[in-house]
């Protein structure tokens, strides 16, 4: 039996689609899942350069030096039990890649337990789904910078490819690769919400059909808003249930699940002190559907009649919105690369979304322009900042037009906006309350430094 170049620990459909992705451009793979019953499917598929095992010291002595361990397990315990087993029979100089959607703390802490054993431990974002797993995903490795030099060839073959180039890149030390998958899902649940609620939108304030919307995104999709999730939302329209021969759509439970991503970014943004309230606004919007009881408890249909909706206005709206979501996740990016010394690439990063990741989008390549041109903040890049202002008023008309309509992200864009825009945002009123009650001091517009005030002594 030949040696392995690499081995995949977790064969679930994403490992399993994974392992065989590594298959497909040719590399020599072993297997191994707790269960072995997994492994046995692929054994089952007589593919010659797989090889599966049923005890992990077989699966682990199959592999060539430095040997490389990919784990597609989820995140979590299930992670540091594999992790306790392996660092028993690994030697010095192997490297173990985490596929899954790891918590980035977990990894850096993983990390440093790793290196104790002499082991490389890298934090791989994947983005992609089943199918990507398969055909190529987004790319996303953390970890000893030196070592990526044994994995990288292995990584950007199996990744999705844009303009030729892999969309798979080093990101930099430690868990910066899965905090940036986190921060990708954040941007992911934002754009997901903002379609859903151009839905609500064209449904019950326009009065279009399901087909009808999907009509009107899928001519979205030839211009600037060109992207995945506007393609695969078109599908979703126009899908019909073979039970009912309704639309699926209206069959399906208006309950959206998550497993933690866009969570975690949610708080990492709070701990970061960073405004990125779209993307918070959308893990919200998804708590908020499960709130059944709460929900069934102040229920009303939704009117239906129908307003003379400008769709021109809507478009304008949803690519505002759209750019405000993937700047706040790309300008988290930025402040965690200062916070933690990661010296992330931000152009880079927007190069390996654009194929393979559910993020994928026409208006990456603008983010990598504006990099290009030197960009720090994207809102206060030229051509961004020319449509905050431009599209702003169709945002507005948009809200106001369907302001009964639940649009916790839109919404909140116009907040956000509101609040660049304004020449007062409250917080002078702010400062003398915490100075009133707790003698936290203020500042002052007509010189420097800070003061406090004895209140009520009319000084």
């Amino acid at each position: 039996m030949k040696m392995s170049n690499i081995g995949v620990i977790g064969l679930g459909i994403m490992g399993k689609n994974i392992a065989l992705n590594m298959l497909n451009h040719g590399f020599e793979v072993s297997g191994y899942n707790r269960t072995f019953e997994r492994t046995k499917v692929l054994i089952n598929e007589n593919i010659p350069s797989f090889h599966g095992f049923e005890k992990l010291e077989d699966f682990v002595n199959s592999l060539e030096k430095p040997r490389r361990v990919f784990l597609m397990v989820p995140a979590g315990q299930s992670v540091d039990d594999v992790l306790v087993q392996l660092s028993e029979l690994l030697e010095e100089g192997d490297i173990i890649m985490d596929g899954g959607n790891s918590y980035f703390e977990d990894t850096n802490r993983r990390h440093k337990q790793m290196d104790i054993h002499g082991l490389k431990y890298f934090g791989v974002g994947v983005s992609g789904g089943e199918e990507g797993a398969l055909k190529g995903p987004s790319i996303m490795p953390s970890g000893d910078k030196d070592a990526y030099a044994s994995i990288g060839k292995i990584l950007e073959d199996i990744s999705a490819k844009k303009d030729g180039e892999p969309c798979c890149t080093y990101i930099g030390p430690e868990g910066s690769g899965h905090y940036v998958k986190m921060v990708h899902n954040g941007i992911e649940y934002a754009d997901m919400q903002l379609l859903a609620e151009t839905y609500l939108i064209l449904k019950y304030t326009a009065g279009y059909t399901n087909s009808e919307i999907a009509d009107v995104l899928e001519q979205w999709n030839q211009g600037d808003v060109q992207s995945y999730l506007v393609d695969i939302t078109v599908t979703v329209l126009r899908e019909k249930d073979s039970v009912t021969e309704h639309d699926l759509v209206d069959v399906i439970l208006d309950v959206a699940g998550n497993k933690g991503t866009g969570r975690w970014t949610s708080i990492e943004a709070l701990r970061q002190e960073f405004n990125a309230s779209l993307l918070t606004a959308a893990y919200q919007a998804r708590i908020m559907s499960n709130q059944l009881a709460l929900r069934d408890a102040y229920r009303k249909e939704i009117t239906n009649d129908k307003k003379n909706v400008d769709i021109d206005k809507v478009h304008q709206a949803y690519k505002l919105a759209k750019t405000i979501a993937f700047a706040q996740g790309f300008d988290l990016y930025r402040d965690a690369s200062n916070k933690y010394s990661w010296d992330l690439n931000l152009k880079q990063i927007a190069a390996i979304f654009r194929a393979g990741c559910i993020i994928q989008a026409k208006l990456l390549q603008d983010i990598m322009h504006a990099y290009d041109d030197g960009a720090d903040d994207l809102l206060l890049y030229h051509v961004f900042k020319n449509e905050v202002l431009e599209n702003a008023p169709a945002l507005k008309e948009v809200i106001v037009q369907s302001i009964d309509l639940p649009l916790p992200v839109f919404t909140a864009a116009l907040a956000y906006i509101n609040q660049l825009t304004s020449t007062c945002l409250g917080a002078n009123i702010i400062q003398g309350q915490r100075d009133f009650f707790g003698a936290h001091t203020y500042q002052r517009v007509d010189r420097e430094g800070f003061e406090h005030h004895r209140w009520g002594s009319h000084e």
